[in-house]
């Protein structure tokens, strides 16, 4: 029969638990009650294990006539367990699920993890003076007589299964305490099979993830050679990169929005020990402050709402490789803590995790804030920008390298032209003169956003600038004017977006800035909407 219709099979044979009479208790029942669950479970997909669980528990309460089922799941840390299925007859409350019984009910979870058969008649009468918590659970949900049953595959512990009377007190005899074991045993099974299932789904997403960083770094542009310039300013922060990069020192880049510091950070990385590793990138100000230290450090499954599964952090991501932090000076005071406590110690825990883990990652952050002055308004911890800070470079803004425009446009009309149907043999001087007198508030960003639009404009040989950047020739020198040139540039920008500083076409995109940034620079220069 093919996979297909067995599964079919399987589903109309599972309309409802299967009734089995308490007071008949035969071989033949209790083997069709076996077979029953066996056709449920075989071939389950891994999400409906749970569900088919529950309809288990039905099942087996039907036949041994009680009133309560429940499933006790040792989690995949060892350490903890946790009452995750359960089911009552109608009128009966069910038994709470608990994420860690060793903390909830702590006599009980020492038994269970001791591989103790726990068999009660009259409760909580049987119950030691030492299960303070276990006698006021019994006696909230009115439980009568229970057994409890672990099991083990393998050699470790896989769940333990249980089953309870309310009504009515009674025995459990040695018969019926294998019958529950063979049908724990099952459930294990099926618990077993599908915790290997998500492992190897997790462990595709995370070599998936990793691939597609590692594809993003093979993609980008690596390696001190594709810095292009030849200035004094970049050879003096190039000489410092490669002094560092081979070391595991953490390093700090600083500089304007757009100077490069991300291409850096790839370089870096690049002519380190840790070249064979991930270079993870993550963007503080790109992600909500609700969701970073999931990004960073990641979350156990049920962490919080919608964390339907594990899920690795950048920071196990990065492992054995770098992680860049882009505008760390974003992050919040919680998470600068927990941050520090990785750079000192290497140790952190997911969001919802009970247990710490150990990565070996060297870290790059950058920032275009004054962290100095963040540090004594209070906004970010000394002790974390002392430990960054051990090796800071901050990168030349673009006006202060002027003798780098004219490769660094050429570098960039080859780069695009291509994928933009475009073949440009010249640069016309007075545009070149142009692009070399622009101060350039966006830095090689807004250059880059500046060639593309000049190569869309230029349908010949020769780049076409805009109207606004080919006016530069007339700029005086650019320390006296470079205020009064960047707000009129603003203004003209911000006009052309319709002020929009946000969204679909705005003004920080067209200007290579990051919006909090655009909105700074706009209240220092004085820049307000017009009503």
């Amino acid at each position: 029969m093919s996979r297909a219709r067995a599964k079919c099979r399987v589903r109309d044979a599972g309309a409802g638990p299967p009734a089995y009479p308490g007071k008949v208790q035969t071989a033949d029942s209790f083997e069709r009650l076996l077979a029953d669950l066996s056709a449920r479970f075989a071939g389950v997909p891994f999400e409906e294990v749970d569900s088919e669980i529950d309809v288990a528990l039905e099942a087996l309460a039907g036949f041994l006539g009680t009133d309560r089922a429940s499933v006790l799941e040792l989690r995949q840390d060892s350490a903890t367990i946790a009452l995750t299925h359960s089911w009552a007859r109608s009128g009966f409350a069910r038994a709470q699920r608990y994420e860690s019984l060793g903390r909830e009910l702590p006599w009980f979870y020492a038994q269970i993890r001791a591989g103790t058969v726990l068999n009660f008649r009259r409760m909580p009468d049987e119950l030691p003076p030492e299960a303070v918590a276990e006698r006021a659970e019994v006696l909230a949900l009115g439980n009568r007589s229970q057994v409890v049953v672990p099991l083990r595959l393998g050699g470790r512990w896989i769940c333990a299964l249980g089953t309870a009377t309310a009504e009515k007190e009674r025995s459990f005899s040695d018969e019926e305490i294998g019958r529950i074991r063979i049908v724990g045993t099952l459930l294990a099974n099926a618990l077993h099979r599908r915790n290997l299932e998500r492992e190897v789904r997790e462990l595709l997403r995370r070599r998936e993830a990793e691939n597609a960083y590692l594809r993003e770094a093979v993609a980008g542009d690596v390696g001190f050679e594709r810095i292009v310039g030849k200035s004094d300013p970049l050879q003096r922060v190039l000489e410092l990169a490669a002094q560092v990069a081979p070391t595991s020192t953490a390093v700090l880049l600083l500089g304007e929005t757009g100077t490069g510091k991300e291409l850096l950070a790839r370089a870096i990385h690049t002519r380190s020990k840790r070249a064979e590793g991930p270079l993870i990138t993550v963007n503080c100000a790109a992600l909500p402050s609700s969701l970073v230290e999931s990004e960073l450090f990641g979350h156990e499954k049920g962490a919080f709402t919608g964390a339907t599964s594990a899920r690795p952090g950048r920071f196990e991501l990065a492992d054995g490789g770098t992680l860049f932090l882009d505008e760390v000076g974003e992050l919040a005071p919680e998470t600068q803590a927990k941050l520090l406590r990785v750079l000192e110690n290497g140790e952190f825990e997911r969001v919802g995790a009970v247990r710490s883990r150990k990565v070996d990652v060297r870290l790059i952050a950058a920032t275009n804030r004054p962290l100095e002055r963040d540090v004594r308004d209070g906004s970010f911890r000394a002790d974390l920008y002392y430990r960054l800070s051990i090796f800071p470079i901050t990168l030349p803004p673009l006006r202060e390298r002027p003798e780098d425009i004219p490769v660094l446009t050429w570098e960039l009309i080859h780069r695009r032209q291509h994928e933009l149907g475009r073949r440009i043999q010249r640069v016309p001087e007075s545009a070149m003169q142009a692009l070399c007198r622009y101060p350039w508030p966006g830095n090689i960003r807004e250059l880059g956003n500046v060639i593309e639009r000049a190569l869309i404009l230029s349908p010949g040989e020769d780049l076409l600038l805009d109207s606004f950047i080919a006016s530069q020739s007339a700029l005086p020198e650019i320390s006296e004017r470079a205020d009064a040139a960047e707000r009129s540039h603003f203004l003209q920008v911000l006009e052309r977006c319709n002020w929009r500083i946000g969204g679909s076409g705005n003004a920080a995109d067209c200007l290579g800035l990051n919006p909090s940034t655009l909105r700074s620079r706009l209240k220092k220069l004085g820049i307000v909407r017009p009503s």
